[in-house]
């Protein structure tokens, strides 16, 4: 192949390739320079000939083993029988019962430590970065480009509209300024970066190292490719994604929510919730109006009566959001027992977030967060709820903003750092429908099961209610359910 091909392959998979490499791979298939490329370590930024050698043995070899992805494999087409297919649900992650939290000062030093500790150390496996502090006490050659991690403290648009950020690390803490006009692409990135995400920056000191003018800013980000795909194939049956029931609320759809009930069949296994199952007590102002159960418990024992209805067959996995009976703080844990025995006692019940694995790995969040970073970058509006929940994975953090209209509780460990890579990422909140793929992530916004309230007629907010998003396990594809 020609090495232009080559670099560009690399290049689309957000890699880099060094001479020696390049120079390995000329010889080697197309096929084969994609499965080099499929099966690299996302931590590495400059493939060297140390990586591809494990994965291309022998350059000038003419015959190649393809991955098992490819090799054709005789499919059995014989139905699987629900009656005897279990649904089994692993909890991976969860608050419940781990908080520990009272609020002091301490706790909220160690909370945003952990932060950076988690978040910095995905970014060092990709850059050479080295503490702030040492870039005032060495004498540096402003010409050699460096680079940093840290926190944003601070974002600020000069008098000539460039980009003028604060950052900060455990030693100290750095002016960097991003042009507006030196690269157009770079400046229209630094628009996303958000208040305490933590980033990487490249680039070159002042002379008094006071300033760092930037060439590149790094995230955190998912890996460009993951081997979830092989793990979905192992997971059967299908998943059934809802959130924002609100009962209690006149303006809860139950005709469209009964119509539902009716729908899930024999080939459900899977019923996930991402909060607001009721419309809660005192949540926005003259919510009272626009209740048609004003007692709190007498809204869970109608929800229960909903979901107990659903065939007994159907696992139900419940996550609360902000307008259910639990701390408004996040995380969230699951509901107190007072409620959960309302409801059928094969429930499981989570808290917010909670990732569980139900043969794929899922990622629950109700997404408040979504108001602040929607709030925070040009261009997002609650219509596209799929573009703030991207930008979550990025920044693989759920509720990067502290101080805006999430009320965040410090534990001792943020338990909205995104470790380990969901299959599929499911939210709520906005009460409008999305789903798309980013990389490799499903990523669910499952609409509501509301029609528009006064408050949000006066928000000019435009609910898409009665949706439920149907996936299946095995092949990940999803087809979005209309019950109006």
């Amino acid at each position: 192949m020609e090495t232009g091909e080559i670099i560009q392959i690399f290049a689309e998979s957000g890699f880099q390739i060094d001479p020696q490499a390049l120079d390995a791979m000329r010889t080697s298939s197309h096929e084969q320079i994609r499965h080099v490329v499929k099966t690299m370590d996302s931590s590495v930024l400059v493939v060297g000939i140390e990586h591809i050698r494990p994965l291309v043995h022998d350059p000038l070899q003419k015959h190649i083993s393809l991955p098992l992805s490819e090799i054709p494999v005789k499919k059995d087409l014989t139905p699987v029988k629900n009656k005897i297919l279990e649904s089994p649900v692993t909890i991976l992650k969860d608050i419940t019962n781990q908080s520990t939290c009272i609020g002091e000062y301490t706790e909220f030093v160690q909370y945003f430590r952990d932060r950076y500790s988690s978040l910095g150390e995905i970014l060092r496996k990709r850059l050479g970065a080295r503490p702030i502090e040492s870039l005032k006490k060495r004498n540096l050659d402003t010409r050699e480009p460096l680079s940093v991690i840290g926190m944003v403290l601070d974002i600020k648009t000069t008098s000539n509209g460039h980009k003028l950020i604060q950052i900060e690390d455990t030693t100290g803490t750095l002016r960097i300024l991003i042009h507006k006009e030196r690269d157009k692409e770079l400046f229209d990135s630094a628009n996303h970066i958000l208040l305490d995400e933590v980033i990487g920056i490249t680039g070159t000191l002042s002379s008094d190292g006071n300033l760092m003018f930037v060439n590149r800013i790094s995230w955190p980000e998912i890996p460009n490719s993951q081997k979830v795909t092989l793990e979905g194939k192992k997971a059967v049956g299908k998943a059934v994604f809802i959130s924002d029931i609100h009962v209690g609320s006149k303006t809860f759809l139950e005709d469209s929510w009964l119509r539902f009930i009716d729908w899930l069949g024999d080939e459900i296994n899977y019923l996930v919730i991402a909060g607001d199952v009721v419309d809660g007590i005192g949540i926005f102002p003259g919510q009272d109006k626009e209740l048609a159960i004003s007692d709190i418990y007498e809204q869970y024992e109608k929800a229960a009566q909903y979901l107990n209805a659903v065939p007994k067959h159907i696992k139900i996995i419940i996550s609360p959001g902000n307008h259910d009976a639990v701390r408004q703080a996040e995380p969230q844990p699951r509901f107190p027992e007072r409620i959960t025995g309302m409801f059928r006692n094969d429930i499981i019940f989570v808290g917010n977030p909670a990732m569980v694995d139900i043969g794929v790995k899922v990622l629950i969040y109700h997404g408040r967060s979504m108001d602040d970073i929607i709030a925070s970058i040009p261009g997002f509006s609650y219509t596209e709820p799929n573009k703030p929940m991207h930008e979550m994975l990025k920044l693989r953090h759920l509720s990067p903003i502290y101080g805006g209209r999430v009320s965040i509780a410090p534990e001792k460990k943020d338990h909205f750092v995104i470790n380990e890579i969901p299959d599929i990422l499911h939210c709520g909140h906005v009460h409008t429908v999305g789903v798309s793929r980013y990389r490799d992530v499903l990523t669910i916004n499952s609409g509501t099961w509301q029609s528009q309230t006064e408050f949000q007629k006066r928000m000019n907010l435009m609910p898409v209610p009665a949706r439920a998003t149907l996936v299946d396990l095995a092949g990940m594809e999803y087809k979005i359910m209309d019950f109006n």
